[in-house]
């Protein structure tokens, strides 16, 4: 997939419109819906490192739909998206989730 496809695929993800996108990155609406809807029409790399800022994402993930792990470290896709499901949760829940694996951590070694 594209730029295109993963900037729609994002927005979708993250259940944010092309206006919110719009204010959170000073990008007018216009230009972000070439982005969307006009083939080959991607951005200058300023705009999309604005882009990818907003939406919590790399500019890498934005062109080729995959994410870069840190040098060092190997995540699997399955670990990538419970980080990015974990990061679009708020405080309080991931309290809960910070606490459930707790939880489940110490169960598991007194078994």
């Amino acid at each position: 997939m594209g730029f295109k496809e993963n900037l729609k695929s994002e927005l979708l993800y993250k259940d944010m419109l092309v206006k919110e996108l719009a204010a959170k990155t000073g990008i007018s609406r216009h230009t972000l819906d070439n982005y969307l809807n006009v083939r080959e029409h991607t951005p200058t790399l300023d705009v999309a490192v604005k882009i990818a800022q907003a939406l919590g994402v790399s500019v890498e993930y934005l062109a080729t739909g995959k994410e870069v792990s840190p040098p060092g470290i190997n995540m699997s896709e399955e670990n990538i998206t419970l980080i990015k499901n974990y990061n679009l949760l708020n405080e309080a829940d991931r309290k809960i989730i910070i606490e459930l694996i707790q939880l489940l951590r110490k169960h598991r070694h007194k078994s």
